[in-house]
C-alpha cells in the first residue's frame, strides 16, 4: 500500500469510526420535532446533518434543506452558511465535487459578510482540501495560507495544528518533502503544547510518511514507532492496523523482509478483528511479494491465493448485493402492478355504491355543518370572553403591582430618603456646634454618619430597583445596561447584546421584560453558582426574542419542585400576559438557557 494513500484512508476511517461511535442521533430528531426554542432546534439540525454525512449523505442533504428553511424564516445567515457547508461535504461524498466547491464558496461569502472569522477559516480549509484533491497545489496553498492567517489572529491552536498538517500534505504532493516536514513539525509542537495525544499521533504519522518519501528510512521508522506507541495506549484499532502496515512498508524498503513480514502479520491480526478487508487485501499482496523475494515460493503462492480469494469474495459480495437489489426492485414492481389491478377492479365495483351514498352523505354533512358551525361560534365567543377576562385580570394585577412599586419607590425616595438626608445634614451641622472630648467620640460620631450614608444609598438603590428612572425616561436597553453596571463583576461576568431597539417599545412590554430579566438575573446570582451570564434581546418585525444563558450548575427539568418557586411562576405569568412563550433548557452541570418570544402586533 503506498504511504500517501494509507494516510488518506486512515483519515476517512477515523471519520467513519467517529460517526459510528455516536450513541444515538434520535435526541436530535426528537428536538427537531418538538416545540423547542429556535436556537436549540437549529443547533440540532446542524449536528444531525453533520453526523449523517458519513452515514447517509442523501439523508444529510434533506436535513440541511429543512434546517436552511427554518434558518431563513428566522433571518439567521450564520446558521444557513453552516448548513450549506455540511451540504457541500454531503454532495462531495455523492461524487458531485463541482457542486461541493460552489456551496463552499457560497458559505465563505456569507461568513465574510457577517465577519465570522473562525467559521470563515474552516471553510477556507475545506476549499483548500478540495483543490488539494484535484492536485491544484498552488490554489490549495493559497487558501491554506488564508485560513492560517485567521487562526493566528484568533490564536486558535486547534485550527493552526490542523492547517499545518493538511498544508504539509500539499508540499508532499509537490515533492517538497523538507517543506512538508517543516509544517508537520509545526503541528507537532502545537499538539505537544496542548497535550493532545490524538493530534501528536497524527503528526508523528505524517512525519513518518514524509521521511519515507525522502528515503530516510531510519527517521521514518522512528516516527512510525512513536505514532504506534501513542495509538496503542489509546487502543485505536484502525490506526494501529494502518501503523503496522506502514512499518511493514518501511522495513520492506530497507529489505529487512523478516521484520516487514512480522508487521504485516500483526496488521492482519487487527484487520481480521475489525473486518478491515481492504487493508487485509493489501497485506496479502505485500506478503506474497516479500515471500517471493525470500525465495519461499510456496508461501508466496499461498498468500497470492489468499489475495485472489479475498479479492474475488469482495467482488462477489458487491455483485450479490447488486443482484439482490435488482431482484427486490423487480419483485416490488410486480407486486405493485398486481395490487394496482386489484384496486382498479374494486374501485370500479364500488363506484355504483359510492354514487348512491354520496347524495345521502352530502345531505347529512350539510345539516351537520350548519349545526357544528353554530356550536363552534358559540364556543369561540365563550372562549374569547374567558380569555378577555383572564387577560384583564392579569393586566390589572400587573398594573397594580407596578403602581404599588412606583408608590413605594416614591415614598422611599421622597419620604424616607429625604428624612435620612435631612438627618445627615443636621448631624453635619451639629458637629460644628459641639466639641468632642476625645478621638473616641469623634470616631463614634463618624460611624453614625457613615451608617446614615449607607442607609441613604440603600434606600436609593431599593427605590431605583423598584422603578428605574432609566426605564421611564430612556427605555428598556438603557435601563438594563444601568442594572447590569450595578452588579459586581467579581460576582459574575454579564454580557448584554441588543438589536433592533432603535425606537421605543410599548411601555407595558418594556416593564414586563425588565422585570422578567431582573428576576432571571437574581435567580442566577442566588442559585446557579455561575461565572458568566449572556443576555440577548433581538427585536424583529413580528416579535421580540430573548435568550438568557448561564454556565452555572443547572437543574433537572423533570423535577416539579424546580418550577414551584415564586420567581419562575412570576416569569411565566408575565410572559403569558404578553401572549408570549417561555422555555427552559437545562440539565445538572450543564448551565441553563431561558428562551422567550413575545409577538409584537
Amino acid at each position: 500500500m503506498p504511504r500517501f494513500a494509507a494516510t488518506s484512508l486512515l483519515l476517512i476511517l477515523k471519520l467513519c469510526a467517529f460517526a459510528q461511535s455516536v450513541d444515538n442521533i434520535q435526541p436530535y430528531i426528537d428536538t427537531i420535532k418538538s416545540n423547542a426554542a429556535y436556537k436549540i432546534k437549529i443547533r440540532s439540525y446542524q449536528n444531525l446533518s453533520a453526523q449523517l454525512i458519513m452515514r447517509k449523505a442523501d439523508s444529510a442533504l434533506i436535513v440541511c434543506a429543512e434546517g436552511m428553511a427554518l434558518a431563513s424564516k428566522n433571518n439567521d445567515s450564520i446558521s444557513i452558511a453552516k448548513l450549506i457547508q455540511n451540504k457541500a461535504w454531503a454532495l462531495n461524498l455523492t461524487g458531485k465535487r463541482d457542486s461541493c466547491m460552489f456551496y463552499l464558496y457560497e458559505a465563505a461569502g456569507i461568513f465574510t459578510r457577517k465577519n465570522d472569522e473562525s467559521s470563515l477559516a474552516w471553510v477556507y480549509n475545506d476549499i483548500a482540501r478540495m483543490y488539494r484533491k484535484t492536485n491544484d497545489y498552488d490554489k490549495a496553498l493559497e487558501y491554506y495560507n488564508k485560513a492560517l492567517a485567521i487562526f493566528k489572529k484568533l490564536n486558535d491552536l486547534n485550527g493552526l495544528g490542523t492547517i499545518y498538517n493538511e498544508s504539509g500534505v500539499v508540499f508532499e504532493g509537490k515533492g517538497d518533502f523538507d517543506g512538508a516536514i517543516k509544517h508537520y513539525n509545526a503541528s507537532l509542537q502545537i499538539q505537544l503544547s496542548r497535550n493532545d495525544s490524538v493530534g501528536i499521533g497524527y503528526a508523528f504519522d505524517f512525519l513518518s510518511g514524509a521521511y519515507l518519501q525522502k528515503k530516510d528510512l531510519k527517521t521514518a521508522e522512528n516516527y512510525a514507532l512513536k505514532a504506534l506507541d501513542i495509538r496503542s495506549r489509546l487502543k485505536d484499532s484502525f490506526a494501529i492496523a494502518i501503523n503496522y502496515t506502514n512499518l511493514g512498508d518501511i522495513y520492506a524498503a530497507t529489505k529487512n523482509y523478516d521484520k516487514a513480514i512480522g508487521y504485516y502479520l500483526k496488521s492482519n491480526a487487527f484487520a481480521v478483528k475489525i473486518n478491515f478487508l481492504d487493508l487485509l487485501l493489501n497485506n496479502y499482496k505485500q506478503l506474497s511479494v516479500l515471500k517471493k523475494e525470500q525465495s519461499q515460493f510456496e508461501a508466496a503462492y499461498t498468500y497470492l491465493q489468499l489475495y485472489n480469494h479475498l479479492n474475488d469474495s469482495l467482488y462477489k459480495i458487491e455483485k450479490t448485493k447488486q443482484i439482490q437489489e435488482l431482484s427486490t426492485k423487480y419483485e416490488t414492481a410486480e407486486k405493485e402492478k398486481e395490487i394496482q389491478q386489484q384496486q382498479f377492479e374494486i374501485t370500479k365495483r364500488n363506484y355504483y355504491i359510492a354514487a348512491i351514498l354520496i347524495v345521502f352523505i352530502l345531505s347529512s354533512l350539510l345539516v351537520y355543518s350548519f349545526y357544528r358551525r353554530n356550536k363552534l361560534k358559540q364556543k369561540a365567543r365563550l372562549q374569547a370572553e374567558i380569555m378577555l377576562q383572564q387577560e384583564m385580570s392579569t393586566k390589572a394585577v400587573i398594573e397594580a403591582e407596578e403602581k404599588e412599586r412606583k408608590r413605594i419607590a416614591g415614598d422611599l425616595h421622597d419620604g424616607v430618603g429625604q428624612m435620612m438626608s435631612a438627618a445627615r445634614m443636621n448631624l453635619s451641622a451639629l458637629s460644628h456646634s459641639i466639641g468632642f472630648i476625645n478621638d473616641e467620640q469623634r470616631k463614634n460620631y463618624d460611624r453614625v454618619v457613615s451608617l446614615i450614608d449607607e442607609s441613604c444609598n440603600e434606600v436609593r438603590t431599593v427605590s431605583h430597583n423598584m422603578m428605574p428612572n432609566a426605564l421611564v425616561k430612556s427605555g428598556l436597553v438603557p435601563a438594563l445596561n444601568e442594572f447590569i453596571d450595578r452588579i459586581d463583576r467579581n460576582i459574575i461576568q454579564m454580557n448584554l447584546y441588543t438589536e433592533g431597539f432603535d425606537k421605543k417599545t410599548d411601555s407595558n412590554i418594556e416593564i414586563v421584560l425588565y422585570r422578567v430579566i431582573q428576576e432571571s438575573v437574581n435567580n442566577v446570582i442566588k442559585h446557579a453558582q455561575a461565572t458568566v451570564l449572556d443576555i440577548s434581546l433581538i427585536k424583529e418585525t413580528n416579535g421580540i426574542s430573548i435568550t438568557i444563558e448561564d454556565n452555572g450548575k443547572g437543574f433537572n427539568l423533570n423535577e416539579k419542585k424546580n418550577f414551584e418557586g415564586i420567581g419562575l411562576k412570576n416569569i411565566q405569568t408575565r410572559i403569558e400576559y404578553l401572549r408570549g412563550t417561555v422555555e427552559w433548557d437545562s440539565a445538572p452541570g450543564k448551565g441553563t438557557l431561558v428562551a422567550i418570544y413575545i409577538p409584537v402586533v
